[in-house]
């Protein structure tokens, strides 16, 4: 076993979160993740978290009543809680801490926070590079998505059917999950079907807007000798990103994950043949096939008929979104947290109906953040 191991994993309430705050969402996930772990509560030295406004992780750490030796609050996008588990290994190595919790609650779709009023104000007078996006009318964040799924299909041929697959995958992983947002039976026909929101992006190309949460224990592999259920290794992790401003990308078909994969690859000492399971970043439908290819599974521009031929599917040769996805499970604004439960999950063989059969060995899970601007990869195994 690796010296560094997830010892807990949970989810807080999902989907329509009507009788819960953040934090109090956070305090269920974290409870039943530190039981998994066998790790009481004041043990925890180590708080790492995201989206909780300015000093999240000091208003968290009053509310569950833990004063870490060692905080980050480092906003990296939905990937946060991915390279988080980076942070928190350095951060356990350096002996800042030994029981890191890793937690995330958002009610997106409750208090409808995002709002469109960004997408029509003109730049603000300070912000110079703000210059050559808004006045385009370039939406935040589907507009640039919608810039890269129209140039990969240009350079590559990726297809609108191709895409539409995509959705499909999650949506056959995720009618074997009870708690699936989104569980109805789905097509590339219907895909193709919906409403264009931004072209070629079309509504079912796009994740949902969900309330939820999670928490992730971090700790060493002696530490968690205690816990409960069997301990997942970390055995490689990486992080990258390559710009703010979607102009200042050099190709827009790219990923940090070209660099952060290589990283956690080399780390593991493994190539992507050796991966059993995949969970990518899954905001639209082009975000997997490009994880798919800067992460080695394929050629580039091979993603999408990967994706066409089922190889990620229920049965397929590397399954992947698992969970269904954040295109059918669940999204409440970031879902990097989701991958790691989902991939421990499926690597205790603990996952249902959707539990990958022979259960997998090395799981790799990869978090973007921003407009494809960060990339987090871990490789976790439970040899």
């Amino acid at each position: 076993m690796p010296e560094f191991c997830i010892a807990g994993v949970a989810e807080s309430p999902l989907g329509h979160v009507t009788d819960q705050s953040e934090p109090s969402m956070i305090a269920l996930a974290a409870m039943a993740a530190l039981d998994e772990a066998g790790i009481a509560r004041t043990e925890v030295d180590g708080l790492f978290v995201n989206y909780l406004g300015e000093e999240g992780s000091v208003q968290l750490g009053e509310y569950l009543g833990i004063e870490p030796s060692h905080a980050d609050s480092s906003d990296l996008g939905g990937g946060s809680w991915v390279g988080f588990i980076g942070h928190a290994m350095a951060a356990i190595a350096a002996g800042q801490c030994e029981v890191a919790l890793l937690a995330y609650a958002s009610r997106q779709r409750t208090l409808r926070k995002r709002s469109r009023a960004h997408v029509l104000a003109p730049p603000p007078p300070e912000s110079i590079t703000a210059q050559f996006d808004q006045p385009a009318g370039v939406p935040v964040p589907i507009g640039h998505f919608a810039l890269v799924t129209a140039r990969h299909m240009y350079e590559y041929g990726t297809t609108e059917e191709q895409l539409a697959s995509v959705a499909v995958t999650g949506r056959e992983w995720a009618r074997l999950n009870p708690k699936a947002w989104r569980r109805d039976p789905l097509t590339v026909a219907d895909v193709l079907a919906s409403d264009r929101i931004c072209g070629p992006i079309k509504k079912l190309d796009c994740c949902p807007i969900t309330d939820g949460g999670g928490a992730i224990v971090v700790t060493t592999a002696e530490r968690a000798r205690a816990a409960k259920r069997p301990p997942v290794g970390i055995r490689g992790w990486g992080e990258s990103h390559t710009h703010w401003h979607p102009h200042q990308r050099r190709d827009i078909t790219s990923t940090a994950a070209v660099r952060s994969g290589r990283q956690a690859y080399e780390m593991a000492g493994i190539g992507p043949e050796d991966v059993d399971i995949f969970q990518p970043y899954d905001a639209f439908t082009i975000t997997p096939i490009l994880q798919l290819e800067d992460l080695g599974f394929c050629e580039k521009g091979a993603g999408g008929e990967m994706f066409a031929q089922g190889h990620l599917r229920p049965g397929g040769k590397l399954p992947a979104m698992t969970s269904g996805g954040g295109l059918s499970y669940t999204h409440p604004g970031a879902f990097g947290i989701f991958l790691v439960i989902e991939a421990v999950r499926q690597l205790r063989g603990e996952a249902g109906d959707r539990q990958v059969n022979p259960a997998p060995k090395t799981a790799l899970v990869n978090g973007i953040g921003g407009l494809c601007s960060y990339s987090s990869t871990v490789v976790l195994t439970n040899d």
